[in-house]
């Protein structure tokens, strides 16, 4: 099993839209989640640093919840990208998914110093609306579930700069 994302949705996320914390490539301070099919699932790894502890050897929850969130959001642009007929690394630009609603259960403590996996399984419930249900593991262990709820990012969704 491959432990990296190759060819990663938010790779795909035109320049305006690459600047989010959790998993815009343009973010120098972020965390650069990547999000990718894995069969019929998507798949996101991370592997937290050493600034990334609630208290020492645990992940800090916060984190968690950031890679539910946008491993959501990115597997619902997945779904919508494929369901248009296309598949990262093709060259369309993909839809941008923004989130309606974030739920995040932690299970068990999450051990610092293991690679981190979000699996996602997509449900359209509306064409511009999907849901993902997430569950994160820290190795083999599941650690934390989630659901995100996203919906296609509005025209009007700009900078008001």
């Amino acid at each position: 099993m491959t432990k990296e994302v190759l060819h990663a949705i938010q790779d795909e996320y035109p320049d305006d839209f690459a600047w989010c914390f959790g998993c815009g490539r343009l973010n120098e301070e972020g965390y650069h989640f990547r999000t990718g099919w894995q069969g019929e699932e998507t798949v996101t790894f991370y592997e937290p640093s050493s600034k990334h502890i609630a208290i020492p050897g645990f992940v800090y929850g916060g984190l968690i919840a950031s890679l539910v969130d946008c491993h959501g959001t990115g597997s619902c642009a997945l779904a919508l990208h494929r369901k248009n007929g296309y598949e990262p690394g093709g060259g369309e630009v993909p839809p941008r998914f923004v989130t309606a609603s974030l739920n995040v259960n932690y299970m068990k403590p999450t051990p610092h110093g293991a690679l981190l996996k979000a699996v996602g399984k997509v449900e359209e419930i509306h064409p511009k609306k999907f849901k993902v249900s997430v569950e994160v593991f820290a190795d083999d262990t599941l650690c934390a579930t989630g659901e995100v709820v996203g919906v296609v990012m509005p025209a009007t969704f700009v900078s008001t700069k």
